[in-house]
């Protein structure tokens, strides 16, 4: 059995984060996905991250295998949700972002435990909202947020670079505790 944990990420774990957002941003546009394909995002967001102490990395024996976000606050993103609602409009929210698991370590359900490691972290802070979004097109996320236990909400749309407007539309999803 590996020993499996997250930490917050650190400066010097910046460039072996890249290669995993590099290498989830290969996977996403072989898939298909216009997401991650415009520059997005990039080491300054990464480094803003990890300044903030919002950037987590999964560990297995002592390896960086995983990268994440975890924000709790309003995400202006979120204000503005159509064809559907959020369930709980009232309470703080933490929202996971940047999610990506090095492929080498696939087929190990990494992002299930990384994701439920990081809803543990927020609900040992009283945080019992959970949020996330993807695109359409990104079926990995979708699977690994409702597996995750998450419910599809609606839709909403995304301040990042992007080709056109609906390559900006991300599936959002809700969880609470």
């Amino acid at each position: 059995m590996s020993s499996i944990y997250i930490r917050r990420a650190q400066v010097p774990d910046l460039n072996e984060i890249m290669n995993i957002i590099g290498q989830a941003q290969a996977m996403l546009k072989a898939d298909g996905s216009p997401q991650w394909q415009s520059g997005y995002p990039d080491k300054a967001t990464l480094k803003n991250d990890i300044m903030a102490q919002q950037c987590w990395v999964l560990m297995v024996d002592g390896k960086v295998a995983g990268t994440a976000t975890l924000i709790v606050a309003d995400d202006p993103n979120y204000r503005e949700i159509t064809e559907g609602q959020w369930e709980n409009n009232t309470d703080p929210y933490a929202t996971i972002h940047r999610i990506a698991i090095n492929p080498d370590y696939a087929g190990q359900h990494l992002g299930k435990i990384f994701v439920s490691n990081l809803i543990s972290q927020s609900f040992q802070n009283g945080i019992h909202n959970f949020r996330i979004d993807t695109h359409k097109l990104n079926k990995r996320m979708q699977h690994l947020a409702t597996n995750s236990g998450y419910v599809h909400r609606g839709k909403i749309y995304v301040d990042e670079p992007a080709a056109n407007h609906e390559d900006n539309a991300r599936l959002a999803f809700e969880l609470n505790l």
